[in-house]
């Protein structure tokens, strides 16, 4: 089935999974906007708004090391939930951690035995952001946090194909199958206001 072309807006375009978020919805003939750190503060509603202004889909894959984590992703989706709405913008497809997913057990990956704790900070503070949208977001911006159900394989080829998964450390998705997740969800929703992961089958 062939979608019509969208206006995508991506921030955090110029990590690894910006780059292939924008390369995937290139490819798939839409009209992307590419939005880095030297556009504007991503953790500022305002900013969000005029960025963000006349696109359909906003993907989000943004991370700033200057700021802890646990201040950094909450202000970024309390800024995405009011600024994104205000620009008429009314899906949201934001990039997050495995982390923080459940297991097939129930049990949070993070608090699996052996699972590297050195970056707990970090998962919790993802964690703590994908919470803050939950909270924030009006009815109106239908949003989706996506990520590996493991980690991404960097050295594999694309298989074109991808499923659903809880997280498991074992998990790996190479970043061109996970950016077709991202704008299969981004093209037509089936997943709302939850956080998903993805592997390969």
């Amino acid at each position: 089935m062939e979608t019509k072309s969208s206006r995508i807006i991506v921030f955090g375009a110029g990590g690894r999974v910006g780059r292939a978020a924008v390369a995937e919805a290139r490819r798939r003939g839409h009209e992307v906007t590419t939005a880095g750190r030297t556009d504007g503060e991503v953790t500022d509603p305002a900013v969000v708004a005029q960025l963000a202004a006349g696109h359909d889909v906003a993907i989000v894959a943004v991370y700033d090391p200057r700021v802890r984590p646990d201040e950094f992703f909450p202000a970024v989706a309390r800024a995405l939930a009011e600024g994104l709405p205000a620009a008429g913008v009314k899906r949201l497809v934001s990039v997050g951690l495995a982390s923080v997913l459940p297991t097939a057990s129930g049990d949070l990956l993070m608090d699996v035995p052996g699972y590297p704790q050195e970056w707990r900070e970090f998962y919790v503070g993802h964690g703590a952001g994908t919470e803050a949208l939950r909270a924030a977001a009006p009815e109106a911006l239908d949003w989706l946090v996506l990520s590996p159900a493991g980690d991404f394989d960097h050295e594999g080829e694309s298989s074109a194909g991808y499923a659903l998964a809880p997280a498991a450390a074992d998990s790996r998705i190479t970043l061109g199958d996970f950016a077709r997740a991202l704008l299969d969800e981004a093209e037509v929703p089936t997943l709302h206001r939850t956080h998903a992961g993805v592997s390969t089958p």
